[in-house]
């Protein structure tokens, strides 16, 4: 099994909405449990955890009370701005190693195929390429944690 077979399974497990799926052949096992069994972890030979993204919640935590008409501005800001959302399931890393340079910061310009980050799944780093052409408005998500499927990952104005 590759790591494309583990990301659909995974895929599939989280879209079934089922608690624990177990998958096993005469070399190779995975199980993977949902939220739904009462664990925020993701379990397979190795074992490899990853817990709820905590990133959400700071946000509407620490925005001050705003007006209506603010947060309706906002949202209308954001709707022209395209999602590089994530593919898989894993932890989020800005930089391809601890001494290097960040692949994309606020402001930066991509096309189509630039990697703007990293996603470890299993001790497997996988690089994320931009599916549009544009600028870097926002990143959505902090260095070194972790990610959900289809979670947005960074704003960009394809303008």
């Amino acid at each position: 099994m590759d790591i494309k077979d583990i990301q659909n399974l995974i895929k599939f497990v989280s879209k079934a909405e089922v608690s624990e799926v177990k998958y096993k052949t005469k070399d190779f096992e995975i199980t993977i449990k949902t939220p739904l069994a009462g664990s925020d972890a993701v379990y397979a030979q190795p074992a490899v955890y990853h817990t709820a993204p905590q990133a959400a919640a700071p946000v509407h935590a620490a925005a001050p009370a705003a007006a209506p008409a603010e947060k309706a501005e906002a949202a209308s800001d954001d709707s022209k701005y395209v999602v590089i959302k994530s593919p898989m399931i894993g932890t989020f890393y800005r930089k391809p190693s601890p001494d290097k340079d960040v692949f994309v910061n606020v402001g930066d310009e991509v096309s189509v195929g630039k990697v703007v980050c990293v996603i470890e799944a299993m001790k497997l780093f996988n690089q994320i390429d931009s599916e549009i052409s544009g600028k870097i408005v926002k990143i959505l998500v902090d260095d070194a944690t972790p990610v959900e499927y289809d979670q947005p990952l960074f704003l960009v104005d394809p303008s």
